[in-house]
């Protein structure tokens, strides 16, 4: 049996930053990786579906050529070439990832799934490792929801979908939030009809009623067709690409027939593979990996970080669990779990951008809260771009006057929201932020003037 100062379970986002810094350390490091490398983002997540993204607003944008004055001919989608252009993105990014790790010193590459068979090892096809630390980086997968008829209907998760070699003439989608969503729009844009069926009272559950109706609007004027409060209640394979969905909506029966579906109900951790029992490793009633604010479970030697601890599901989160188990385990810093503030985005266009709390949350925190708004219509190079859909949602502490939370849904969202992070963090007073003199003509500029719209929630 090899011994390792280090075992490292997966190769999500984590694995590039850290690796090379228990490396640098002296540290020998096993890699067990019985999937493609780099995990969710890279293979079936960021890198594929934001090249996809940028393919279907290309042809919007070309569609939208004589808004601007620019005369086009008939818009034609070459499916096959944006579905080779995504994976030439992915297979590349995972690719050099692996090449890379196999020839780094101090690093051996075990190409199988591991399962502990003690606290200290892990067993990889016929190979038992032993490691004075373990890492477990294992990621999630899409869940598979127990709709009757599931088992008897051809279904598409993410992973299927990006393997598509014809474009879906009417695609369904079960889901309407952040991948649903997104693919949607992106598939819509390309020329697909497109259904989407969402069983809470809106999409994007988690955000704000008008920021929610505000992306509705947007979705429903580019022909996508939402039906929120839509309980499925059974699937049928009616023919080959012909499933019918049926569900009931406001007391009613319905049903809508695709040539494909798409299930984007939310992901389950791949905590079930790892034989945890063995190890001693706790999880909670959902699979996900118990950790303290140190990535730490409930064996001191062994980590989890990245989705499978359920602490966040986006690629900056993941890499940020193994910048702090990095932390704890060299001594470098001092910083926790505790100190990170939600910050993430939505890729439709335009795509949404979130730091902290939301309006619902605010309220909800018992604070004195300030806030104040502006709708992108209202924001001069949103005109003149004419993409004036959205708005923004700017939240304050009254007492500290620290941010509590930002929202930008419209043209720049998800790069915009990046400015009030810092802030967030170091605990300045939005009184320094609105002093800032930005480069005109942006969006960007405005954030500091939309300050003085600040007033006490009502």
């Amino acid at each position: 049996m090899t011994t390792y100062d280090i075992i490292w379970i997966g190769t999500g986002q984590a694995t590039g930053t850290i690796v090379p810094r228990l490396v640098k350390a002296g540290k020998t490091v096993a890699i067990v990786e019985g999937g493609r490398f780099g995990g969710s983002c890279v293979n079936y997540g960021c890198t594929p579906t934001k090249t996809i993204v940028a393919s279907a607003r290309a042809a919007h944008m070309a569609r939208r050529g004589p808004d601007f004055g620019v005369i086009t001919g008939d818009i034609q989608i070459d499916f096959a070439r944006v579905m080779e252009r995504q994976n030439k993105m992915r297979h590349g990014a995972s690719d050099g990832l692996e090449n890379w790790l196999r020839n780094m010193e101090g690093v051996t590459v075990y190409a199988g799934y591991g399962r502990f068979t003690g606290p200290h090892t892990v067993q990889v096809n016929d190979d038992v490792i032993e490691g004075e630390t373990i890492i477990i980086n294992a990621g999630a997968r899409p869940r598979k929801p127990p709709i009757p008829g599931i088992d008897e209907v051809d279904w598409l998760d993410n992973a299927r979908l990006l393997a598509l070699t014809e474009l879906p003439q009417h695609l369904v989608i079960i889901g309407g939030s952040y991948i649903g969503l997104e693919f949607a729009q992106a598939f819509r844009r390309l020329g697909s009809e497109v259904t989407v069926l969402e069983g809470g009272p809106q999409i994007m559950a988690r955000e704000d009623d008008d920021m929610a109706a505000a992306a509705r609007e947007i979705l429903e004027k580019e022909g996508i067709t939402l039906y929120t409060s839509a309980r499925v209640q059974r699937l049928a394979q009616a023919a080959p690409q012909q499933v019918d969905v049926f569900f009931e909506l406001d007391g009613q029966n319905g049903q809508v027939r695709g040539t494909h579906l798409l299930l984007a109900v939310g992901r389950m951790p791949n905590s079930d593979r790892l034989n945890l029992e063995a190890a001693g490793v706790a999880v909670d009633e959902r699979g996900y990996i118990r950790v303290n604010g140190v990535m730490q479970t409930a064996v001191p030697h062994i980590f989890a970080v990245g989705d499978i601890n359920g602490e966040g599901a986006f690629t900056h989160t993941s890499v940020n669990d193994g910048e702090i188990f990095w932390d704890f385990y060299s001594g470098a810093d001092d910083r926790t779990l505790s100190q990170r503030i939600a910050t993430y985005a939505m890729f439709i266009d335009p795509p949404l951008g979130r730091v902290g709390m939301n309006e619902k949350e605010a309220r909800a925190s018992g604070r004195k809260v300030l806030m104040a708004t502006r709708a992108m219509k209202h924001i001069s190079r949103a005109k003149e771009k004419d993409e004036t859909a959205g708005l923004v949602k700017i939240l304050v502490d009254a007492d500290t006057e620290q941010f509590l939370g930002a929202t930008i849904l419209g043209v720049g969202g998800d790069e915009i929201i990046n400015m009030f992070t810092p802030f967030m963090y170091t605990r300045q007073s939005y009184k320094l932020f609105r002093r800032a003199v930005l480069a005109h003509p942006t969006v960007a500029e405005l954030m500091p003037w939309i300050l003085d719209d600040l007033r006490p929630l009502a």
